[in-house]
């Protein structure tokens, strides 16, 4: 395993590719010319200076070729298009492991969502999107507490490898492990997916609650009650509970839902600051992807009749003009369930 692939060139793709880039070659897919150039010639991109072994290619067939391993990282909204291109180059003898924390709904659109029959097999996870398009077996998912910007300023962090097969754990480990990067590994793949999905939208619960200055006891609150939805969601979605308790779950959880490196929760203080919605997402660099998450999972819980409190009153507020400060009101009085219920 002397070189590994990267489909995507967005901050985490960077990122994943400088800590491959420590143990070995990195080829990485780039449609943009100015990204590659800027990889290829400079040597710096994101802010950041780059690996000399870092190689930029707008091949996805090169990729294939060369590399056995390969990191999709690319959004939610792209994932699928993606791989219906990639898989023309792959095989069987192939390992992925994505990096992307969302949810897709196949060829539906955003207005089916409103439909009545939304149901569970009408959403897939990123593992599931790849196993629909393409022939390899072999897949694992990348989740945990990874905030591009520190990882890229050299702070150490840790991640999970979760994937069926122990194979693709080490290869992953192999690839991504360092002195300042760790690497765990899980079997559970929809659990380590779903809380990376879900995390998503408590991170911009809790970016709007920084913005207004509510305080870290009603920001911890809203981390803890939010770890309460994810689990009690990703648990009737077939996952354990016990994957939300590790660093895929409230250890992202914790990242996400308290850092300005974080897009959502910024997201979250921007709106709260009262930037229109549409403001934010046409000056934002990368993909909120906790709006897209938010629509599916709400909409989903609509219909399987799941209690989210946190994930309906966000909704309202974000797509229905409810007052934000009238949505805090409305949860503080939403009569709770027992503080530890799902253990």
């Amino acid at each position: 395993m002397n070189k590994v692939g990267i489909i995507g060139s967005g901050s985490f793709g960077i990122t994943i590719s400088s800590l491959i880039a420590t143990n070995c070659d990195v080829l990485i897919y780039s449609r943009n010319p100015k990204t590659r150039a800027s990889i290829n010639d400079d040597h710096f991109l994101k802010n950041t200076k780059l690996s000399k072994q870092i190689i930029a290619v707008d091949d996805m067939a090169m990729i294939c070729e060369e590399c056995q391993l390969i990191f999709p990282i690319v959004p939610s909204s792209a994932f699928r298009s993606m791989m219906k291109d990639l898989s023309k180059y792959l095989t069987p003898s192939h390992i992925l492991i994505h990096a992307t924390k969302g949810l897709d709904y196949g060829d539906k659109t955003i207005a089916d969502l409103e439909k009545a029959s939304f149901v569970r097999s009408d959403i897939h996870t990123m593992s599931e999107v790849i196993q629909q398009e393409c022939s390899v077996v072999r897949v694992g998912c990348l989740s945990g507490p990874n905030l591009a910007r520190e990882i890229l300023d050299g702070k150490p962090a840790a991640t999970v490898i979760s994937s069926a097969f122990d194979e693709v754990i080490n290869k992953g480990k192999k690839a991504l492990a360092s002195n300042r990067f760790f690497v765990f590994g899980s079997h559970d793949v929809t659990g380590a997916e779903l809380a990376g999905a879900f995390k998503n939208i408590i991170a911009i619960a809790s970016g709007i609650l920084g913005g207004l200055n509510m305080g870290k006891n009603l920001q911890a609150l809203l981390i803890t009650r939010g770890l309460r939805e994810m689990i009690q969601f990703g648990s009737s979605m077939g996952a354990s509970a016990n994957s939300f308790l590790g660093s895929a779950g409230i250890g992202d959880l914790i990242a996400t839902a308290t850092s300005t490196n974080s897009r959502n929760y910024t997201f979250g203080t921007r709106l709260a600051a009262g930037e229109p919605l549409q403001e934010i997402l046409d000056t934002s660099d990368e993909i909120i992807e906790g709006l897209r998450t938010l629509m599916i999972i709400h909409r989903l819980a609509e219909t399987e009749n799941i209690k989210l409190p946190i994930t309906e009153t966000l909704y309202r507020a974000i797509y229905e003009g409810l007052d934000i400060k009238e949505s805090i009101s409305w949860l503080m009085s939403y009569p709770t369930a027992p503080d530890v219920d799902f253990i």
